[in-house]
């Protein structure tokens, strides 16, 4: 596409989302990685919420995937589970820019997960196995008394609990959008049909 250039060049969606994530880290105070994950319950509501974007992978099995991590028997972990789908924007506005990238979820719970976990810091692998993420808490002062009963039990140097662990977005839509001046954005849409499919690039209107 003859005018996809500039800052929209590139012939890999993984690795031109990589080259904006990382001028937003240059350029974004708090949390550039943090991305609107949205899911749907058994009814088909919609849910959004804030999570970290841990990975963007380039390569492997279906060219790329976008990986972060939650608690299974979380809210959207347990979404995610049952629809095997996923949607999510990273916005910047000190770049004026936003990704929006929708496709299919695969768990990560091998040595990959292992690992993440373990460089988190020790309050937060603690704090991993005594939230009960998304279930009604009595109060502040009862998850305090479970991270300290979990704190005994597990030690100094937990492991991952089994119902922690990373998803796997793989897209079959991607989104490159940028502010344009009087609102005429410039906007790209990459699309395939399945993981292994080539990439279709369209510009589409503001």
């Amino acid at each position: 596409m003859s005018d996809r250039t500039g800052i929209f060049a590139g012939d890999d969606p993984f690795a031109l989302a990589q080259a904006w994530l990382h001028e937003a880290e240059t350029q974004e105070p708090n949390d550039p990685n943090a991305i609107a994950l949205a899911t749907v319950d058994a009814s088909g509501l919609p849910n959004v919420r804030m999570v970290l974007l841990k990975e963007i992978e380039i390569g492997g099995a279906g060219g790329g995937a976008f990986v972060f991590y939650t608690n299974y028997g979380s809210a959207k972990g347990q979404e995610l589970i049952a629809s095997g789908k996923a949607a999510f924007v990273l916005h910047w506005k000190s770049l004026r820019r936003q990704i929006r990238v929708r496709g299919t979820v695969q768990r990560e719970e091998g040595p990959q997960a292992d690992a993440y976990y373990a460089s988190r810091s020790l309050q937060s692998r603690l704090g991993a196995w005594a939230s009960h993420q998304s279930q009604p808490l009595a109060s502040r002062g009862a998850l305090m008394a479970e991270v300290a009963k979990v704190t005994l039990v597990q030690g100094p140097n937990p492991k991952r609990p089994p119902f922690w662990g990373g998803f796997r977005i793989l897209p079959t839509e991607i989104e490159f959008w940028a502010d344009g001046t009087f609102r005429l954005h410039d906007r790209f849409k990459w699309t395939r049909a399945a993981q292994n499919d080539p990439w279709k690039i369209q510009r589409l209107n503001p």
